[in-house]
């Protein structure tokens, strides 16, 4: 982490989360949009049934198009505020996307405080979130699906995660940041079909699943296509998935690995096996 150990990058993320939250905080304009959104969800939350969970309120809420439009303003002003911050430090991370979410979440938890509503915990009935996106990317059939059978180089394209290491043909262990939190899980590969498919599941209780597809659509042209499913924990993940930074952040994903082969031309190498049902 050029130079400083992680243990500092974490708390300098942190404090520059705070920083942010509070100076929107202190923003008339954010201010003013963040109250009619909690005035817009206080009336939502009340035709809700009281027992649902953070995350399953997040998710109708989502699904509200009056709130998903302050949503939408908050987010934005949340960009450009943190546009503006880092330009006056003269410098960048890549802590982005979680100091916005503590922002926002730190935001939105100090307006509702102001307004005496308490913010609601997380449920166990919480629906699972499932995000689906898709790129083009300008190889052949074959390269696409053999570069993503290298899991040990997801690091290169995939944004918050360090490290993926593969135990054996069928099992991954992942080291990444998630919710601005570090965590480490293994993987299970339950099916991989050449030139198809590779679904996999974590190891850690959660079902964590994801899939991804490879369709040619031509010499050198393939399509592929990404779907994630999870459960969202906790007040800032929650509202950081109604506001659509996990979309954004698969996007991002599948950008960055379109110009990592692309740039390449060709695999880095392959693995051709085929995995049904968890097993080679």
């Amino acid at each position: 982490m050029l130079g400083r150990s992680k243990t500092a990058a974490v708390k300098e993320q942190a404090v520059a989360a705070s920083a942010l939250a509070a100076r929107l905080a202190q923003d008339k304009k954010f201010r003013k949009q963040l109250v009619g959104a909690a005035k817009h969800g206080s009336r939502a939350k009340r035709r809700a049934a009281k027992q649902m969970g953070l995350l399953s309120l997040a998710t109708r809420l989502a699904d509200d198009a009056d709130l998903r439009a302050e949503v939408q303003k908050v987010t934005r002003e949340l960009h450009v505020a943190w546009d503006r911050l880092q330009a006056r430090r003269g410098k960048r991370h890549g802590l982005r996307n979680t100091a916005l979410l503590a922002a926002l979440g730190g935001g939105v938890a100090l307006a509702l405080r102001k307004r005496g509503t308490s913010i609601p915990t997380v449920g166990e009935s919480a629906t699972p979130r499932l995000i689906e996106s898709s790129i083009e990317v300008e190889v052949p059939l074959s390269t696409a699906y053999n570069q993503w059978t290298q899991f040990e180089e997801f690091p290169q394209f995939m944004q918050g995660v360090e490290e993926v290491r593969q135990l054996d043909d069928t099992r991954l262990h992942w080291v990444a940041s998630v919710g601005g939190r570090r965590a480490e899980w293994d993987a299970k590969i339950l099916e991989q079909h050449p030139d198809q498919q590779i679904s996999w599941m974590s190891e850690d209780g959660k079902k964590t699943r994801g899939t991804v597809t490879f369709e040619s659509l031509g010499e050198n042209r393939t399509l592929v296509r990404l779907s994630l499913g999870y459960q969202a924990e906790g007040f800032v993940e929650a509202l950081g998935s109604a506001a659509g930074f996990d979309r954004r952040r698969v996007e991002g994903d599948l950008s960055r690995f379109k110009e990592l082969i692309e740039s390449r031309g060709t695999e880095s190498g392959a693995w051709r096996e085929d995995i049904s049902a968890g097993t080679t």
